[in-house]
């Protein structure tokens, strides 16, 4: 009798213990979450392997090589362009607001959980984003309305941080959201790098927001910044990880 009650609860309880578990996950952020690919396969991605351990209902990637989270005096909405590189509107914005039409349009459903991991291009082409640590994080939640703000204004790393993630939070409601500091990068430098981690965590603490810190953790890359299959594998084990704890908080 007592067995036959342990297989009634694995029949019964565990599928529901899964159903509650596998979420809609969508991510956005730069280079090393791109080469994963949209539909994060690729190994040479930490988000392939994220996948693999975290085991989602659904999970897209949005985004893009090149990918700053600050904007520029030239930024506009642009959800078409894909570039590769650095440029005006290859920004964080943009990917919100490709999740916008996707979720619009009936293609991604309304995720549960979202990732942002970028940072590494604001820390690196500071010549490209010459405001980027103009404002700091406690001066950009001091400005009031900057939600009502034109997007070519919002130009430090501090606010377009802060303008984005209300902005995502304003889309997805339900969504909770995780901000990732960019990893160790060799181009951008260990300084550069830590610097826009802080200001990335600190607008996360502002907003009430999780943030995973990378940049001391380390990694294995191809060129100093992007990852290898091995470097991927250990980063997005790591974030599962992370993540798993941080959604029994």
């Amino acid at each position: 009798m007592k067995q036959l009650i342990i297989l009634l609860l694995i029949l019964f309880v565990t599928p529901t213990t899964r159903a509650q578990q596998a979420i809609d996950v969508a991510i956005l952020g730069d280079s090393n979450t791109w080469i994963g690919g949209d539909n994060c396969d690729k190994p040479r991605g930490w988000n392939k392997w994220f996948k693999d351990a975290f085991l989602p209902a659904t999970i897209k990637s949005y985004a893009r090589s090149g990918a700053t989270w600050t904007n520029t005096t030239a930024t506009k909405r642009n959800t078409l362009e894909n570039i590769g590189v650095l440029g005006n509107d290859n920004v964080i914005y943009n990917q919100i607001e490709r999740l916008k039409e996707a979720i619009d349009s009936g293609v991604q459903p309304q995720p549960q959980l979202i990732l942002m991991m970028a940072g590494t291009n604001d820390a690196w082409f500071q010549k490209d984003r010459p405001k980027v640590f103009d404002v700091t994080a406690e001066e950009a939640f001091a400005i009031d309305n900057l939600k009502c703000r034109p997007i070519s204004q919002i130009i430090s790393l501090a606010e377009s941080v802060r303008y984005d993630c209300e902005l995502l939070q304003a889309v997805c409601p339900q969504a909770r959201i995780i901000l990732l500091t960019p990893m160790q990068s060799a181009a951008a430098g260990r300084a550069n790098i830590t610097r826009a981690g802080d200001v990335i965590e600190d607008c996360g603490r502002l907003l009430h927001l999780s943030v995973i810190r990378l940049d001391q953790e380390p990694v294995d890359t191809k060129d100093g910044t992007h990852t290898t299959e091995l470097g991927a594998k250990h980063i997005g084990t790591y974030i599962a990880q992370e993540v798993a704890t941080l959604l029994k908080q």
